[in-house]
Formats: C-alpha cells, sequence, structure tokens
C-alpha cells in the first residue's frame, strides 16, 4: 500500500477574507500610505522637477494598481489560480523597487532642499512625504514576501 502525502495547495482569497489574510490585509496600509506620499508631493513646488515627477508617477501607478488588484482579490477574479499568486508575487517586487527608488530620490532632494529657509513649510511637508514613502516600501516590502511564501504554496 502505498502512502499519499498531500501537499498543502495555495488558496487566494476573495471578499471580507481579505481583510483577515496575511499578505492581503497590507492592501489598505499600502493605499493609505501611498496616498499620503501622493497628496504631500502633489502639495508641493520643488526644483529640480525631475525627481518629483518619479515620485508622483510612482505613488500614483502603485495607488492605482493596488486599488485594481484590491477589487479583483475582493470580487474573486482570480478564480484561486497560481497565475495569479505569481503575478501578485512580481507585482508587489515591482511596486517596492519602484517605491524605494522613489523614497531615495525624494529623500535626496528633500535634504538639498534643506538650505531653503524660505520654504520652511514646504521642507516640513516633503520630510513627511519622504518618512511616508519609506513607510509605503516597507509594506509592499512586507506584502512581497508574505506573497513569495504563498506563491511557494502553489
Amino acid at each position: 500500500m502505498a502512502s499519499t502525502t498531500a501537499q498543502p495547495v495555495g488558496n487566494l482569497p476573495s471578499g471580507v477574507g481579505i481583510c483577515t489574510t496575511a499578505p492581503d490585509i497590507f492592501y489598505l496600509p499600502e493605499l493609505i500610505f501611498g496616498g499620503l506620499v501622493w497628496i504631500l508631493v502633489a502639495s508641493t513646488h520643488v526644483i529640480p522637477t525631475n525627481p518629483q515627477g518619479w515620485v508622483m508617477f510612482v505613488s500614483v501607478f502603485c495607488f492605482v494598481m493596488t486599488f485594481l488588484w484590491l477589487v479583483i482579490f475582493a470580487c474573486g477574479g482570480h478564480r484561486n489560480s497560481g497565475g495569479w499568486a505569481t503575478a501578485d508575487m512580481v507585482y508587489h517586487a515591482l511596486a517596492t523597487f519602484f517605491y524605494l527608488s522613489a523614497a531615495v530620490s525624494l529623500a535626496k532632494t528633500t535634504i538639498d532642499y534643506q538650505g531653503d529657509s524660505n520654504n520652511f513649510k514646504t521642507y516640513q511637508i516633503d520630510i513627511a512625504a519622504v518618512v511616508f514613502s519609506y513607510v509605503a516600501t516597507l509594506f509592499y516590502f512586507i506584502h512581497f514576501l508574505l506573497s513569495a511564501i504563498r506563491w511557494r504554496s502553489f
């Protein structure tokens, strides 16, 4: 008689289950902190605009994609497919890389902007945006790690 060893099968949540599972519970903090970065960077005007433009692109892109990802998972559009688990892991790896590069460039721009004492309020807003961008990076990274662990079970 041959013994059977059951392999754990991956499960992608849908509906309210996304609010209780390990990687998917990070959708809401990603949206909140990403939205804060978007709002704070949009409320300032800093020269040079190139790093600020990259930060705006990353924050808007990740906000929209995370919201779409949240809706797809909440509606069960993934149909518990392993391909969606892979796509979830790849998206969060890309978002982590994007947010880290945006946070570093925003921090560098903010440090360079420190010398302008005429716009201290803008400097404080940029500091808050830098902090929130690093927090968003952390949430995306944790989501990526937990998505990779889930992906391994498919």
